[in-house]
C-alpha cells in the first residue's frame, strides 16, 4: 500500500519547481519522491549547482513560504488544461476535469496530491544535498518546523 503524501512536503515541491523555472528556465521536475522526512526532485539540467545557487534556491523558496500565500484549487476542462499546462505527469485516468493547484500568484499546475491551505504552514525549506549525473540534477530537501 502506498503511503499518504505529506501536504507540507508536496506543496514545498511545487514551490521548488517554480523557483527552478524562474531561476534557470528549466521545466518542472520529471520525477519526484516525496516523503515526510526527506524528498527529492530530478530535473533535466546541464550542470551541477554551485553552493551559492543552492542557498539562493533555499532563500527564494523560504521567501514564498514566509509570504503565507493561499494555496487554492480550481477545475478546468482537460482541453483548457492541455493548452495552459504540461500534463505529462498527470495520470491517464485523471478524467475530463483537471484540478489546478494555485499558490497565490507564484505557481499554478495540474496536481492530484494533497496540499496545505497556505504556504506559512510548510515550515523552513532546506536543501540537504544536490547531485548531477548524465543530464539529471537531483535536489534532496527536507522541512523543519519554524520555532
Amino acid at each position: 500500500m502506498k503511503k499518504e503524501m505529506d501536504p507540507r512536503m508536496h506543496t514545498a515541491e511545487h514551490l521548488l519547481n517554480q523557483t527552478m523555472i524562474r531561476m534557470f528556465g528549466c521545466n518542472r521536475c520529471f520525477s519526484a519522491h516525496i516523503e515526510r522526512r526527506k524528498s527529492k526532485c530530478d530535473y533535466d539540467f546541464d550542470r551541477a549547482l554551485s553552493e551559492g545557487e543552492e542557498r539562493e534556491i533555499e532563500r527564494r523558496v523560504n521567501e514564498v513560504i514566509a509570504a503565507d500565500l493561499p494555496v487554492t484549487e480550481e477545475f478546468v476542462t482537460r482541453e483548457e488544461a492541455d493548452k495552459r499546462y504540461d500534463l505529462q505527469r498527470l495520470p491517464r485516468n485523471a478524467g475530463d476535469r483537471i484540478r489546478i493547484v494555485k499558490t497565490g500568484d507564484f505557481d499554478a499546475c495540474p496536481c492530484i496530491g494533497p496540499h496545505v491551505s497556505s504556504t506559512g504552514e510548510i515550515g523552513l525549506f532546506l536543501i540537504v544535498s544536490t547531485s548531477f549525473d548524465k543530464g539529471v540534477l537531483r535536489i534532496r530537501f527536507r522541512l523543519e518546523h519554524r520555532s
